[in-house]
């Protein structure tokens, strides 16, 4: 017994805290996948035993054959899952247990909704399986010793806000969890209960894992009684196995080990690649995106075995980053057991792999998309964001990213692939259309696609702030070029329509006016076929930025001034058609109406800044202006009402 001297007694930081409640209070419908989630930990440490031995020779000492084992007590009412693997000091049982060793942690509390189902998945999807053990056990009790240490140590909670820690004692290297099991959960104690469980949740584990349970042979005097112990799982490598011989069941299980996620994945591909090299590789897609994923220290979630020996987790080297949704495992016969990180970047068979990796995990998605286009569109809200990145970083599978792209849009209810729009682009339409913004139903009333919608052409709305670099990377799909609503001179002129051109020339008198009154604001101002309701509208050079992209990137305080945004880099068309630019014109070369000619003229410049979602310089201005307009108009709806009366 350690003397209360050296008994340290330490409060949970906030957030586990709120954890632990949460995952006593509400968490689990089945609390028996506690048991799935501490073998699951357990695997964990043997792995990193076994990986760390393969530079470190002397870490397992004679203690070689790495396993867990079970063990009960029904006097004590205590369940102890064991194992020899790396082991944990002092500090880190603080660092694992006493807190939520990873970075958001507060973030993730913060979006806890209350609600037991979502939470459950997001709790799932951030990776506290250890405290699950309070599902079934009051009290949890925590001895470990590290591969490096003399001293072992004792970790104990009842989960009340506290947890104490001391030395303890532990001849060889690994850890117990000890578990004084509630008084309504003692059927974990029945060697069959476990059993059931372990070849239910965690048969593939590729350790032993032992079970030992008293076993009583004979009757009356002469009955012996006898500790036996069996190995009860398989342990075979699942990925290994033929497809037919794996039932969905046992694919779910072993995602739910190697994601650490409580629900079943999306989808799944399983494969094996022959030839220059021999490689097999089971990738899965989650339903619900875990919560580090736009996080910048965010990891791959597949593994790396060679030979079915695990060699090392989150393998960047395998994914690309736009893919590190992907959780799942890739097994080479070809690559050395003691490959390191910096190697793997360089190895020419491991960007092979890379290659298939990232080809079959395309694979993946594309059947999900055309089998089951609802599920994909649930997964592209929550996935998409990410997957667009691709565009910009892998050039070599852009194609067949294009394909997977979905976009809100002038015509469609749900969002569309660019494979259906072009299937409905009209007869001799040769371009695909789009527009950003910062949502669809601002894109939807933008005076820019009024021509577009007009001649009967759909428009995609790109709403994301990466659609930007999307729109830059991705000029052409299936031979169309890819083109913006707001920018350059739109080529819509219709057969027919031969007395626009004269028209444009007509306003040639009030494109200089206006010039004039704008000054270096505008780049140029033109008469416009893109505009069929509206007077007027701000577009970008072709190759400039615009205006979306320059409201993202101030947004994000990057200093925009030297690029050509609305100052002198956008021009101003205007609408010869519309009643308003008819009436401006009526004003030009009247010295009378000078002043009239300006206010209006600043007011439809103004009105197109709003319309294409960019701030106003003069907001006091504009509104002197505005009220000025309305008094002049109010005035004549007063005189016009005072000839009536007479």
């Amino acid at each position: 017994m350690a003397d209360s001297a050296t008994v340290e007694s330490h409060s949970f930081q906030a957030e586990t805290q709120s954890v632990l409640n949460l995952v006593i209070n509400s968490l689990y419908t089945h609390k028996e996948v506690f048991l799935r989630e501490l073998i699951s930990n357990a695997s964990d440490a043997l792995d990193k035993a076994r990986v760390t031995a393969l530079t470190e020779h002397d870490l397992l000492g004679d203690d070689t054959e790495l396993k867990l084992w079970l063990s009960t007590d029904e006097d004590a009412k205590t369940l102890t899952i064991s194992d020899n693997g790396i082991g944990m000091s002092h500090d880190e049982l603080v660092e694992n247990l006493g807190t939520i060793a990873k970075s958001g942690s507060r973030g993730f509390v913060e979006a806890l909704s209350g609600d037991a189902k979502a939470d459950a998945n997001l709790i799932g999807q951030f990776g506290v399986g250890f405290y699950s053990a309070f599902l079934v056990a009051d009290r949890v009790t925590v001895i470990s010793r590290g591969a490096k240490s003399e001293q072992a140590w004792r970790w104990e909670s009842q989960a009340e806000g506290t947890y104490t820690i001391q030395p303890g004692e532990r001849e060889r290297r690994g850890t117990d969890i000890v578990l004084h099991l509630r008084e309504d959960q003692t059927e974990y104690l029945e060697g069959y209960r476990l059993t059931s469980l372990i070849r239910k949740y965690s048969d593939f584990v590729e350790y032993p894992i032992e079970l030992s349970r008293t076993q009583t042979e004979g009757e009356g005097d002469e009955a012996k009684t006898s500790v036996v112990t069996e190995t009860v799982n398989k342990g075979q490598a699942l990925w290994t196995r033929p497809k037919s011989e794996i039932t969905d069941e046992q694919y779910e299980e072993f995602y739910k080990h190697v994601a650490h996620d409580w629900e079943a994945p999306l989808a799944r591909n399983h494969f094996k690649i022959e030839g220059t090299q021999l490689f097999t590789g089971l990738l899965f897609l989650p339903k619900r995106p875990p919560f580090d994923l736009h996080m910048r220290d965010s990891k791959s979630g597949v593994r790396l075995y060679v030979k079915r020996v695990f060699v090392m987790d989150q393998c960047d080297a395998l994914v690309p980053e736009y893919l590190r949704f992907v959780r799942g495992v890739v097994d080479s016969d070809d690559l050395p057991l003691n490959v390191s990180r910096e190697v793997l970047q360089e190895d020419r068979l491991v960007r092979q792999i890379r290659s298939q990796v990232t080809k079959k995990s395309l694979d993946m998605l594309q059947e999900l998309a055309d089998e089951r286009p609802e599920d994909y569109l649930k997964f592209w809200g929550d996935f998409g964001r990410v997957l667009k990145e691709g565009l910009h970083s892998d050039t070599k599978n852009k194609d067949k990213l294009a394909k997977l792209l979905r976009y809100h849009s002038s015509t469609q209810e749900q969002p569309t692939s660019l494979d259906d729009y072009v299937s409905r682009m009209k007869e001799g339409q040769e371009k695909i259309y789009f527009i950003s913004g910062p949502d669809k139903d601002f894109l939807a009333k933008s005076p820019h696609i009024e021509g577009l919608k007009a001649r009967g052409y759909e428009v995609l709305f790109f709403t994301d702030p990466v659609d930007e670099w999307v729109a830059m990377s991705l000029t052409e799909f299936e031979g169309k070029q890819l083109v913006s609503a707001m920018k350059g001179e739109l080529d819509l002129d219709d057969e027919g329509e031969e007395g626009e051109e004269t028209k444009g020339e007509e306003l040639g008198g009030l494109v200089g006016a206006v010039k004039g009154i704008l000054g270096e604001r505008v780049r140029a101002v033109r008469s416009t076929t893109r505009l069929t309701d509206s007077p007027v509208c701000l577009v970008s050079g072709a190759n400039d930025p615009g205006a979306n992209l320059e409201r993202i990137l101030k947004q994000a305080g990057a200093d925009t001034g030297p690029m050509p945004f609305a100052g002198g880099g956008r021009v101003l068309e205007l609408n010869a058609k519309h009643p308003l630019i008819e009436s401006l014109q009526s004003l030009v070369g009247k010295e009378e109406h000078s002043k009239k000619l300006s206010d209006w003229t600043e007011l439809l410049y103004d009105q197109a800044l709003l319309t294409e979602g960019s701030k106003i310089a003069d907001p006091a201005g504009f509104a002197q202006r505005m009220n000025a307009l309305l008094l002049q108009v109010s005035q004549g709806l007063g005189g016009a009402e005072a000839s009536e009366g007479e």
